[in-house]
């Protein structure tokens, strides 16, 4: 089967996108399917992707090619408005339109995010043009997308209390930021959290902790996608300071991107015209530029800050349809401010499988996770996130329709303690999404025969009895880390049966099961192998025994120790990290 990888778009999570749409070109099971790059550009054209390119470090390493950018700065595509009626260069691919898509593939997997992307809308086209996809179908999106409709359908389904304000852009008027700060302080109290609704991957978030009008000014303008620039803050800067100070504009991961609009009227957009523009404003007026994101959002959401462990939880489906919640994963944070380069940093934070509480507790986080998945109308997969209080009140938000999809991700993670590798979920992501397109009762007939077939060469390829391989390395965080990339790169080229072996600081020898393939650290590998497994890990992985089954049957999940490498007489041929 030929699967449009789809990544990019016009969101500004397109980055993290493309990191999702890295995995699924390098980890789909090529025994059952070819993948093809689908690069989406912000002026919202399909561009079927040279492969080569897909190992490119961000976006712009090659789109708008080099030779289209005439200085310096480092800009996306909209910073070029006159290239979206242009040809697209060979070199990077062929412009498709929709209704090519059936000649191209048979199957769209998206690794999209924010606005356009998990919000219904490419959702919408693709029903349109009878493709099915992955992932929730059109209501679960649109709720997925809108973090203040989330609040209060949360909130219906399991009464749970969380004081929030929404803030629209028409009331935020400079001459009465400080009595908004004071209502909202009496209301929400400090902390005070800020977001924007329709957003992902942390971006348009931030945390007001002290007493300070200014900082509150700037978190709120942030999360409406606005830069207040004042007159002295921009003559204080030299010349390579105010280069720098546009460039952070454009970045994606701290700027608000461009077209910017000036004072709500003109509109720029690239870093040297906006440069030019600021020079020229700042000679004839000494006050403030207000700089606005084209794209920017008319509301915002406030909340109070929550105190408790920070959780994260995924939810996939039976074939039925019935939801089944993954283990939870804690979020230890070692920093303040979880924003994006926070989220996306290495060292930033700490995961743990399942959260650090009682086994009921845990118990119950994945039974409103499931009733929260059923209840809003969420198909497929989701990652909901939490927080769990010191009084053991449950407190939910966030559901993420397309959660990231790097090798690491939570929803991975989450997903191999049920005995999947990132090959097998994503097998899993399509041939489910294809069973919720049919229940959608749109090209019934052809969706039937195309699930029929992919469930006839699912069940085949599980049968073929594979060489094993065996995967070699020592106790230390580098070979640890090259161990899970060929794991999951021989589970993807579908020849062999990859079977992890450790080398422990004791000594001996471990074969290793699926799930310890996937934690951050070597230190949370021997860790578990002297804990045990978790009651919880073994409970939801025997719930999900009929999933695992049918995608990677019968799975070996204990621990074997060999004081010698020879005693492992099943292994013949070895890879040596």
């Amino acid at each position: 089967m030929r699967i449009g990888v789809f990544f990019g778009g016009p969101s500004r999570e397109r980055e993290i996108s493309f990191a999702g749409g890295k995995t699924a070109f390098e980890y789909l099971d090529k025994s059952l399917f070819e993948p093809v790059p689908v690069f989406v550009d912000s002026f919202g054209r399909f561009i079927k992707l040279e492969h080569s390119l897909m190992y490119s470090k961000e976006i712009r390493d090659f789109y708008p090619a080099k030779s289209n950018q005439t200085d310096d700065f480092k800009t996306y595509i909209e910073s070029f408005p006159e290239m979206a009626k242009q040809p697209v260069s060979r070199e990077i691919g062929v412009l498709l339109s929709p209704d090519q898509f059936k000649d191209h593939f048979d199957f769209a997997f998206l690794a999209m995010h924010g606005p356009d992307c998990e919000d219904g809308a490419i959702q919408g086209l693709l029903e349109w043009f009878k493709i099915p996809y992955s992932g929730p179908g059109l209501m679960g999106s649109a709720v997925g997308i809108d973090k203040i409709l989330q609040n209060e359908m949360i909130a219906l389904v399991n009464n749970q209390q969380k004081k929030s304000w929404t803030l629209r852009y028409d009331q935020w008027i400079p001459r009465e930021y400080s009595i908004l700060f004071t209502v909202l302080k009496k209301h929400l109290g400090l902390p005070l959290v800020i977001k924007a609704p329709h957003q992902g991957s942390s971006i348009g978030v931030a945390i007001v902790k002290e007493d300070s009008l200014d900082a509150f000014v700037a978190a709120v303008n942030q999360c409406f996608f606005q830069v207040e620039l004042e007159s002295k803050t921009w003559k204080a800067l030299d010349a390579a300071g105010k280069r720098a100070y546009v460039q952070r504009i454009a970045n994606l991961d701290e700027g608000i991107g461009f077209p910017v609009v000036v004072n709500g009227d003109k509109i720029i957009y690239h870093p040297a015209d906006l440069l030019e523009q600021l020079t020229n404003m700042f000679v004839v007026q000494d006050d403030i530029i207000v700089l606005s994101s084209s794209n920017a959002e008319d509301q915002i959401l406030l909340e109070e800050f929550i105190e408790g462990q920070e959780f994260s939880c995924g939810c996939i489906q039976f074939d039925n349809g019935k939801p089944l919640a993954l283990p939870p994963s804690e979020v230890i944070k070692m920093v303040d401010v979880f924003d994006f380069n926070a989220k996306y940093k290495p060292g930033a934070s700490r995961k743990r499988i399942p959260v650090d509480t009682t086994l009921e507790k845990n118990r119950e986080i994945q039974k409103v996770i499931a009733e929260v998945f059923q209840q809003l109308g969420i198909t497929v997969c989701v990652r909901i996130d939490g927080f769990l209080t010191p009084e053991g009140t449950i407190l939910l938000h966030d559901p993420n329709t397309i959660p990231g999809m790097s090798p690491t991700s939570f929803i991975f993670k989450q997903m191999a303690e049920i005995g999947l590798s990132v090959t097998q979920a994503l097998t899993y992501f399509i041939r489910q999404s294809i069973r919720e397109r049919i229940r959608l009762g749109k090209d019934t007939w052809n969706l039937r025969h195309l699930l029929e077939s992919l469930d006839e060469k699912i069940t085949a390829e599980k049968n073929v009895v594979k060489p094993v391989k065996g995967i070699l390395f020592d106790a230390s965080d580098e070979h640890y880390a090259l161990a899970r990339q060929t794991y999951g790169k021989l589970f993807a080229d579908g020849v062999y049966k990859p079977v992890p072996v450790l080398h422990g600081t004791d000594g001996k020898y471990y074969q290793l099961p699926n799930p310890f393939m996937f934690k951050e650290y070597i230190v949370d590998v021997e860790g578990l192998i002297s804990q045990g497994r978790h009651p919880l890990l073994t409970e939801t992985a025997q719930k999900a025994k009929s999933i695992t089954d049918f995608f990677a049957g019968e799975i070996d999940d204990q621990i074997h120790v060999f004081n010698n490498v020879e005693a492992i007489e099943l292994i013949r041929d070895w890879v040596v990290i």
